[in-house]
């Protein structure tokens, strides 16, 4: 077992990505295992970790197929329709609260 190259925070050499830069250069790691590691010293808490990848061996972002867009669609819909009003709320219904924010404002008025 080899251990990864770790490299200081910003200090990473050419070649290397993390999945969000891959991302943008709109590329992904394509079944590549992890290269190297990033770490970023806290003071009171263990350092941050950032996997990096190999940026020649990242393979183009897959197309965005009709059904792909019609089933993300659907799941941002069932996101944004309150349970408990069956309306869309316009925004992503927060989990801690279940609800939208006027029938959870409601709900802890009448409670």
């Amino acid at each position: 077992m080899t251990a990864l190259p770790v490299y200081r925070w910003r200090l990473a050499p050419a070649g290397y990505a993390t999945r969000r830069q891959l991302r943008a250069l709109g590329l992904r790691p394509g079944g590549q295992d992890v290269s190297a590691q990033l770490e970023r010293p806290r003071r009171r808490r263990g350092p941050l970790v950032a996997y990096l990848y190999r940026v020649e061996l990242a393979k183009p972002v897959r197309p965005m197929t009709p059904g792909r867009r019609a089933a993300l669609a659907k799941a941002m819909t069932a996101r944004r329709t309150c349970p408990n009003c069956r309306r869309d709320a316009g925004y992503c219904i927060p989990r801690s609260l279940g609800m939208c924010v006027p029938c959870s404002d409601s709900f802890t008025a009448a409670a």
